[in-house]
Order: C-alpha cells, then sequence, then structure tokens
C-alpha cells in the first residue's frame, strides 16, 4: 500500500481538483471586479481570494482533519437533522437548483449570445443548453473516468487556450491600473467587497463536495492510510490554490486595466467578451466562447457526479446513480433556460444563509482534535450561526420580494432591523459575532462536562 503520490500523480490530481474548481464564476466576476476596484484591485483580490481560495483549501482540510467520508458524515457532528437539511441544501445550491445552470448561461452569455440576434437568443439559448448539457450527462454516466476527462483532457485544455488570452492582454495593456478609479463599495471597503465576491463562486461550499470526489481518486491510486490521504489531499489542495491564486490575480488586474477604455461593463461577462474582442476581433468572441465553455463543462461535470453519487448514498431505495445524473442534468437544463440574471440574483440570499454555516462547520472540524469532537461544541456554535445567517437570509430574500406585496416589504422591514442591530452587518459579517457566542458557550459546556466525568 503507497503512502504518499508520485509527483506526477500529485500534479495530475491537483490539476483535475483544480478544473472541478474553476468554472463560469471563477472568470467573470474577478474581471468584473477589476473594472470596479480599479487601483484596489490588489486589495480586492486580497479579500477575494480568502473566500474564492483560502475557504476551498479550508473545506479540503475540515475533511481531512476530521477524516469524514462525506458531507452527511461531517454535519452529523451536529446532529442527524441538520446533517440531513444541511446536505440537502447544499448540493442543490451548488447543484440543480444554482450553481449547474449558471455554468451553462455563462457560456451562452459570453461566447454566443453577442454573435446572435436579440430576437433570436431565447432560441439559440435552448438550443445550446441542450447541447451543454448533452456533453455533461455523456462524461457524467462514467464518474470512474473523472480523474481522465478532468485532470488529464479538459483542465489542461481550458489552460492553454485561456493562456493565450492572458498573456496577450498582460504583454499589450489596454490602460494603466493606476489610473482607474474605484466604483461603488470598492471605494472605502475594497478589501471586504472583494471578500464578498468571492462568495459568489461558490467554492467553499463545493469544497465540501469535491474534496469527497478527491478523497476517492486518490485511494484509487493506492493511498488507502486514512492519515496518508489527509497529507495527499492537503498537498493537492494546497497546489490546486496557488494557481487559482495567481489566475484571479491575473484576470483583476486585466479586468482592472480594461476599464480605462471600457468603463465598468454591465458583467463580468460582457467585460471578458469586449476584452477578447480588442484583441483578437471577432476570433477572439470565438477563443473567449471555448475558454468559457472548456471551463464550465468540467465544473458542472464534477458537479453532476458529486451530488448524484452523494444522493444514491443518502436515498439508496430512491433510485441508481443513473438516474440521480440524467434527473439532476434535466432540472438544469430547465432552470439554465431561465436566464443568468435571474440564477445570479436568487442565488445571493441562499448564498448569504449558506455561507457562514459552512464556514463555521469547516472551522469546528479543524478544531475539533482540541475538544474531542464533542457534540456540545458543535451545537452550540451551529444553533447561534444558523439563527444569524437565517435573519440575514429573510432579510436579503424579503428584500427582493417587497415590490410585489407591502406585506413582503413589511417582513423585510422587521429582519433587516434586527439584521442591522448585528455587528459587522454593513462588512457582510453579521453573523460572525453570534458564532463567536456560540463556539465559546460550547467550549464551556464541554470543559464542564470533562471537568464532571
Amino acid at each position: 500500500m503507497k503512502k504518499k503520490l508520485t509527483g506526477k500523480e500529485s500534479i495530475i490530481v491537483a490539476s483535475m481538483l483544480f478544473g472541478l474548481f474553476f468554472g463560469a464564476g471563477n472568470l467573470i466576476f474577478p474581471v468584473s471586479m477589476g473594472q470596479k476596484a480599479g487601483m484596489q484591485s490588489w486589495i480586492a483580490t486580497a479579500g477575494f481570494c480568502i473566500t474564492g481560495v483560502g475557504l476551498p483549501l479550508l473545506g479540503i482540510v475540515a475533511l481531512s482533519v476530521s477524516q469524514s467520508t462525506s458531507l452527511f458524515h461531517m454535519a452529523t457532528q451536529v446532529g442527524k437533522g441538520f446533517a440531513y437539511f444541511f446536505t440537502l441544501a447544499l448540493y442543490l445550491t451548488i447543484g440543480p437548483f444554482f450553481a449547474i445552470p449558471r455554468t451553462a448561461t455563462v457560456s451562452f452569455q459570453v461566447g454566443v449570445a453577442p454573435l446572435v440576434e436579440q430576437s433570436n437568443r431565447t432560441l439559440a439559448l435552448f438550443i445550446f443548453s441542450v447541447a451543454f448539457f448533452a456533453v455533461v450527462l455523456l462524461f457524467s454516466l462514467k464518474p470512474t473516468r473523472i480523474l481522465d476527462w478532468v485532470g488529464k483532457i479538459l483542465n489542461p485544455l481550458f489552460l492553454v487556450v485561456l493562456a493565450v488570452l492572458l498573456i496577450t492582454a498582460l504583454v499589450h495593456p489596454m490602460g494603466s491600473v493606476s489610473t482607474v478609479q474605484p466604483h461603488d463599495e470598492y471605494v472605502h471597503q475594497a478589501f471586504f467587497t472583494g471578500f464578498l465576491e468571492g462568495y459568489n463562486t461558490m467554492d467553499a461550499l463545493a469544497s465540501l463536495a469535491f474534496g469527497v470526489i478527491l478523497v476517492d481518486v486518490i485511494h484509487g491510486l493506492g493511498v488507502k492510510d486514512s492519515n496518508h490521504t489527509a497529507v495527499a489531499s492537503i498537498k493537492s489542495g494546497v497546489l490546486a490554490g496557488f494557481f487559482m491564486v495567481v489566475i484571479y490575480g491575473v484576470l483583476t488586474i486585466i479586468g482592472a486595466q480594461s476599464g480605462a477604455v471600457l468603463g465598468v461593463s454591465a458583467d463580468g461577462g460582457s467585460a471578458l467578451f469586449a476584452i477578447a474582442q480588442h484583441y483578437f476581433g471577432t476570433s477572439g468572441g470565438v477563443l473567449l466562447g471555448v475558454v468559457i465553455t472548456l471551463a464550465c463543462l468540467k465544473t458542472a461535470i464534477g458537479l453532476i457526479t458529486s451530488i448524484s453519487t452523494t444522493f444514491v448514498d443518502l436515498f439508496p431505495k430512491v433510485g441508481q446513480y443513473t438516474i440521480f445524473a440524467v434527473s439532476f442534468t434535466l432540472i438544469s437544463f430547465v432552470i439554465a433556460n431561465a436566464g443568468l440574471n435571474a440564477i445570479i440574483a436568487w442565488s445571493v440570499p441562499v448564498l448569504m444563509f449558506l455561507y457562514p454555516l459552512t464556514i463555521m462547520l469547516m472551522i469546528l472540524c479543524v478544531l475539533g482534535p482540541t475538544f474531542k469532537f464533542h457534540k456540545s461544541v458543535f451545537i452550540c456554535a451551529m444553533s447561534t450561526t444558523t439563527l444569524a445567517a437565517a435573519i440575514t437570509f429573510m432579510s436579503t430574500a424579503f428584500g427582493m420580494l417587497k415590490s410585489v406585496s407591502p406585506v413582503f416589504g413589511s417582513i423585510h422591514d422587521v429582519f433587516a432591523s434586527i439584521n442591522s442591530a448585528l455587528p459587522f452587518t454593513n462588512m457582510g459579517l453579521g453573523w460572525i459575532l453570534p458564532a463567536f457566542v456560540g463556539l465559546l458557550a460550547g467550549y464551556i459546556v464541554y470543559i464542564l462536562r470533562v471537568a464532571r466525568a
């Protein structure tokens, strides 16, 4: 039995992990952030990388330290009921409800929509999404080949094509970053605005799903011992994270440079298309379409594979892997045709609820050895975190619905007033203090019980 991966295997596994993480949002959000942050881009990038890279890496570490075999297994530290609720909520969010449909709509919006007449875009999206999800399903029906599909084929091809665009933009910059003034929240809170922008990648949530795939792949390469697997997982996560930081930095700078010429585009996809068109003309749009589609395909394949495998484990009597893979692909296809703007808009309140729970669960699993994974610490910390996150969710969700009915507006006002009373709410971190209080209370309960024992 092997104790560690070879150098070549480590690179391939890291490539697979990078490929699973780096999808649609990872390309468009840094560029958009660069245009808005301007000369504050480096500060914004630092905040973005904490949530966009640091938290996914923390997820890999948390799975390794707690030696959890799945997200459900990790969440049972709080309780079985919570484990079912959290696992379903997280997987449906990073799966057929938001993240997977977004992979198709971003690919279309950036690579195809600019080349199609406005009146024909609905039909074009339908045709494109049929082809896109057919390819995703084809690859996903053979989950044991995911290391070959993503690590050895799709990700290297994606990196080569992306490198052409990035190197060209760096060698021939559209403008100077130091001359581009920051906009909106980036003027006074560049770091925390970038921090919150990193939520949109959904990678911290996905890390708890992809971490299981990572462990399975490492086991398949001959490393079976849990401690050796944990070391190999963390090494692969660090290597993948390093490349993500580099690419995020370059994308943000390119976005900031383009701000001198383009100003602030409607979204990161439009900005990327304009940048590619600036350097390569019409062929630039085609090149960008290939880059985006490759990035989104590999992420969608990883998500369908991970979610279907998890649902088979949770509900073995409902159906086999193939049934879940086909079902989730079809649901993603239907929601994708609702359009990119609707998907992004409705994902915001859900992410504001799930991210605090995910971060707190990761921290608890990493700190677990200090309190011997005592359930009281998990219950206390997760209870206060969930309550604070739920208040933010209600405030955000009903804020989006208040134009529909005055009743929704009244509900929004109640939760908004409670939410605004929490410290750090203006930074999007209103859950921090309640989470800390819960964690401290849990430690006190644990110490008292240990002392009594």
